[in-house]
């Protein structure tokens, strides 16, 4: 079972930045669609960004500009760079790796790490 350990969250103050890490395990890492998702409290959770992989990114219209997603197929790492960081950005972050098994979409989750951005 593949396992996914999502790190540098933290408390920010509004405009800074945060760098997110997502280690995953197994050696089916560069076959993964990479994801990043988050929730806010009483909300439900959201699609931030995905790195496919064939190398593609993309973001949603809310943190494009502020936002950037990577991957290291090496080191079997994904991140999220966050700059400008706004109080609507505060939520527990996930990291999601997808594939398809035996002909059905599979995703594995990670724990989440918290981000608050606050003055």
């Amino acid at each position: 079972q593949v396992q996914l350990v999502e790190s540098g969250g933290g408390l920010v103050r509004p405009g800074g930045s945060l760098r997110l890490s997502c280690a995953t395990s197994g050696n089916k890492f560069p076959f993964y669609a990479m994801s990043w998702y988050r929730q806010a409290p009483g909300k439900q959770r959201e699609l931030v960004a995905t790195a496919t992989s064939a190398g593609y990114t993309s973001l949603v219209d809310p943190v494009k500009g502020r936002f950037s997603i990577s991957r290291d197929n090496t080191n079997n790492t994904m991140y999220l760079q966050m700059n400008n960081l706004k109080p609507e950005d505060t939520a527990v972050y996930y990291c999601s790796a997808a594939e398809i098994e035996r002909g059905r979409p599979v995703a594995h989750w990670g724990q989440g790490t918290q981000v608050t951005v606050s003055s």
